[in-house]
């Protein structure tokens, strides 16, 4: 199978409360964006790094901690930080930021944007996303689009199906 030469990649157990919100987030997307790959990142960690290898861009998308002001605020990293600078993504054995960093060392990764949703309470064994989590999931859903614009210099419709619930 041919892979695109960009892909999003969502982290984390939907399992587990508000972490289930980088999953939550690419489902906006399945199927919507031709030249776009969709992968479900699992729980993150060591396993993205393969995930990456081969794309020329990389949007992740995940349920951060601590990293907001507000729970349900979306932050865009350019450059992964790493854990020593706040980055604290929800479950993982191994930051975002420290995995992307890895990839890059082994020529795996081009362009990556992390795309954070602060998370607040994560509640192990529920289903349920706080609401403003969800508007956080739909505020990454916009910000995501907007990089794809960006790396793709498309106009909205050619990239896919307009009509979405996240604008």
């Amino acid at each position: 199978m041919q892979k695109n030469r960009i892909c999003i990649i969502g982290c984390g157990n939907p399992l587990m409360g508000n972490d289930g919100a980088g999953i939550r987030a690419i489902q906006l997307f399945e199927g919507r964006y031709t030249g776009v790959d969709v992968i479900d990142g699992g729980t993150g960690g060591l396993g993205l790094i393969p995930l990456m290898e081969g794309y020329e861009k990389v949007v992740i998308v995940d349920a951060m901690v601590d990293v907001g002001d507000r729970i349900g605020e979306v932050l865009t990293f350019e450059a992964p930080p790493s854990r020593g600078e706040t980055l604290a993504c929800a479950l993982h054995d191994l930051g975002i930021g420290e995995a992307v960093a890895v990839a890059r060392e082994l020529g795996y990764a081009g362009e990556v944007v992390i795309v954070g949703i602060e998370a607040g309470e994560i509640r192990a064994f529920s289903r349920e996303i706080d609401s403003a989590v969800e508007e956080g999931v739909r505020v990454a859903g916009r910000e995501i689009r907007k990089i794809l614009r960006r790396w793709t210099g498309e106009a909205v419709g050619a990239l896919g199906n307009e009509n979405s619930e996240y604008g």
